[in-house]
């Protein structure tokens, strides 16, 4: 049964949860640890929404046979008591397919991302995601970010065509072109902060009005990360400058350091706390033994900042 877009809205409110994609020895999938991983995702903060096959997932890296079984086995395990959004890539005749496979699974909705190893001006960019909305009822997502951002009036135009074009995913960090968005499109179009590291960035987007943001810690150092996120929303600058000083800025500058550890130092993470959920693919790499170090103890301080 297709979410309403006020039930979806609901179900976007708050800290989103990401699923990584486990992978086993060999690098294929494991499809009963994702059914794990998901739970215990869901078992975090009661979110009302989990996203599967997007960034952090690693979509890039799954066949479109991977992609399939990935999403049914994340359907299949929430059983309707959140939304289940799907990254969707490229666009023509691939990201059709890909869309027609994730219908096929019952996804509730979409993110969708830039176009793969492209760029074009304002009217390609309206080309490549009117095709993909033509091609669904599902509500989508659109990802501002790399050779996908936004003017103003491109999204307006996309909107006011497409119902089902719902939102918007931030990852410039451009509020006041954000701000020109919701002026022209208005209160209908949900704004998600799609930042890196979003947690350094959520007060900023909180005093906008943008609640929503896919924390990158929630799922390895959940009680520091709540414990931050409770102080955003009260708006208490001691107590976020006291977890972005012990922890939050620590773990930025080590994902800084080496390219592809926005996705590596999560799956690390869960490693260290006994939820393995194995390795990444390349290009990615794992991260190195001296980082895997520094994790351990970020992760130990974060334990104790949150318990404060």
């Amino acid at each position: 049964m297709q979410r309403s877009i006020d039930d979806l809205r609901r179900c976007l409110d708050g800290p989103l949860p990401f699923a990584c994609t486990p992978f086993g020895p060999s690098g294929e999938l494991d499809l009963a640890r994702l059914g794990q991983h998901v739970e215990e995702l869901l078992a975090v903060g009661d979110p009302g929404s989990v996203f599967v096959a997007c960034g952090t997932g690693e979509l890039w890296s799954l066949d479109l046979g991977e992609y399939a079984y990935v999403l049914g086995t994340a359907v299949d395990v929430v059983q309707d008591r959140v939304a289940v959004v799907a990254g969707l890539p490229y666009g023509g005749r691939a990201g059709r397919e890909y869309l027609a496979a994730a219908e096929a699974q019952g996804v509730d909705a979409f993110l969708v991302f830039p176009p793969y190893l492209a760029s074009g001006p304002q009217e390609g960019l309206y080309r490549h995601y009117a095709g993909l909305a033509d091609a669904t009822e599902l509500p989508m997502i659109v990802y501002n970010r790399d050779s996908a951002v936004f003017e103003p009036q491109t999204l307006a135009r996309l909107v006011a065509e497409f119902p089902n074009i719902v939102g918007i995913k931030d990852g410039t960090g451009d509020l006041d072109n954000l701000e020109r968005m919701r002026k022209l499109v208005g209160e209908r179009l949900m704004l998600l902060n799609g930042m890196p590291t979003a947690e350094l960035y959520a007060p900023a987007y909180t005093k906008s009005g943008i609640r929503s943001y896919s924390p990158s810690t929630i799922a390895f150092a959940p009680d520091a990360f709540w414990a931050y996120d409770k102080a955003v929303v009260a708006s208490d600058g001691a107590e976020i400058e006291r977890l972005l000083a012990g922890f939050v800025r620590l773990y930025h500058a080590l994902r800084s350091e080496v390219a592809g550890y926005g996705v590596a130092l999560i799956k690390c993470g869960l490693d260290i706390i006994g939820r393995s959920v194995g390795g990444v693919r390349p290009p990615l790499v794992d991260p190195a033994p001296a980082h895997r170090q520094r994790l351990e103890a970020l992760i130990e301080v974060a334990s104790q900042l949150g318990c404060e």
